[in-house]
């Protein structure tokens, strides 16, 4: 189960707010301003610290915390019955199974995480808004035409005062390239928190059988 949610966790978005196909609704000028709000709110980030559900297409949801610091680094640590960690040091992410010992990476250009992750994916050039009937949610897809197998991410903005530009990163969907689908949203986000480097390093589970604390 732990790498089918990894598989969609590289791939996710919010269907409840996003409709997928419809016709573009909004004056391009509106849509400008919109994706401008957007990616000041994501530069604006330092670091975070947030609690978060992650689920799959079939309905199933894990939680656990999120820790991010940019740029590129990221770590999900779930709940206590799921003996697994995803991190990126800013080159790769990398998933850790201890139940089977075994670890894999992902270079973060290559997933749909990269919009969050990779400082040379520029989501101003690779961004799309999306209508969502909301003035207060804003969403937008990236995703790079020529690089399908990167995959597709729509990122969820909600109108927040508190937050850096102030929208705050509220959940997003991945689609990798193979059509699998997660969501992952956020809440309690603290901004701006000490986060060492060292919460993104990982045991090797060939010496242990657990993650670390």
């Amino acid at each position: 189960m732990a790498r089918a949610f990894m598989a969609g966790l590289l791939a996710c978005a919010t269907p409840v707010l996003v409709m997928v196909g419809a016709t573009p609704a909004i004056a391009q000028s509106t849509k400008d301003a919109q994706l401008d709000k957007a990616v000041a709110a994501l530069r604006g980030i330092t670091t975070l610290k947030a609690d978060f559900t992650q689920t799959d297409r079939s309905g199933q949801v894990l939680s656990g915390k999120l820790t991010l610091k940019r740029p590129g680094k990221i770590r999900f640590e779930y709940e206590d019955s799921v003996n697994m960690l995803i991190v990126s040091n800013g080159k790769a992410l990398t998933l850790v199974d201890y139940d089977v010992q075994q670890v894999q990476r992902w270079p973060i250009s290559n997933s749909p995480l990269g919009a969050l992750l990779d400082p040379n994916r520029d989501v101003k050039k690779y961004g799309t808004v999306q209508e969502t009937g909301d003035p207060n949610v804003i969403a937008v897809q990236v995703k790079d035409a020529k690089r399908p197998e990167y995959g597709v991410i729509t990122l969820i903005f909600v109108r927040d005062s508190a937050a850096p530009g102030g929208f705050e990163l509220s959940s997003w969907v991945a689609v990798d390239s193979q059509n699998k689908r997660t969501t992952v949203r956020l809440s309690n986000q603290r901004y701006g928190v000490a986060v060492s480097d060292s919460a993104f390093t990982y045991k090797d589970p060939r010496r242990t059988s657990r993650r670390p604390g």
